[in-house]
């Protein structure tokens, strides 16, 4: 018998749209599943992470994934990517250059933040970078629905990318935001981060997604679109920065 997705631990956010916030980094993970198709949002911190994503999946759906999204190159959204071998892997613009430069400061960076020195070498090792960039918006079909792919950045990386999944009739419309937008705390504007242009890439995302949108950041609780306008004005006057 099939388990569940609340079973697994996951939150359902819409018809076949769940996500899950992994212990340790908090990072939230996101799957779509449609007809021929699945999509999963980033893939976590290592390869045993990504391994028991892609178990989870074809527990509950009786398949697996087919699709992967990464949201922006920090260790904790990428590192598991190579656990879904044989997957169409999907970027922003950029993404795959700079993984293949910086996997070394990848690597660093996830043993910095307590991931084991063996673990972080290993998934490093492997990384899959994206084989398909989004230059603007890409849709990307899985079979009875499609989900909108879209280049919002810079803002908290030079390469930051949304994932709008469209309400099917009586359900709001759901965008996954990657770090751009973070509830469990202040938003982290690390050394890649693009202060100055990060508001801007918030209007974006507000444009993507609209006003009755459910926006599940990267790191925290799911928000609407109020949550993320005040960040966006918050960001503003911390940076000095302002649409553009």
């Amino acid at each position: 018998m099939r388990t569940t997705w609340e079973e697994a631990g996951w939150e359902r956010l819409g018809e076949g749209v769940v996500r899950r916030r992994m212990p340790g980094w908090d990072e939230t993970i996101g799957v779509v599943a449609g007809s021929d198709g699945v999509l999963i949002v980033d893939t976590s911190a290592t390869l045993g992470a990504g391994a028991e994503l892609r178990r989870t999946v074809r527990a509950v759906l009786g398949r697996g994934v087919t699709h992967v999204a990464l949201t922006h190159p920090h260790f904790d959204h990428v590192l598991g990517t190579a656990a879904f071998a044989g997957v169409e892997v999907f970027g922003a613009a950029g993404l795959g250059e700079l993984l293949r430069r910086d996997k070394e400061a990848l690597r660093a960076d996830a043993v910095r933040h307590g991931v084991d020195p063996d673990a972080a070498a290993e998934a490093a090792d492997l990384l899959v970078v994206p084989r398909h960039e989004v230059h603007g918006r890409l849709a990307v079909g899985l079979g009875d629905r499609e989900v909108l792919l879209a280049d919002v950045g810079p803002g908290h990386t030079g390469h930051d990318l949304a994932v709008l999944v469209p309400g099917r009739a009586g359900e709001r419309g759901i965008v996954f935001c990657g770090d751009l937008v973070e509830e469990s705390g202040e938003p982290q504007a690390g050394p890649d981060a693009v202060p100055g242009r990060w508001p801007a890439a918030l209007d974006r995302l507000l444009a993507l997604g609209g006003e009755d949108a459910v926006y599940v950041p990267g790191h925290g609780a799911v928000v609407d679109a109020r949550f993320v306008r005040a960040q966006r004005d918050t960001l503003a006057v911390r940076f000095g920065a302002n649409s553009s």
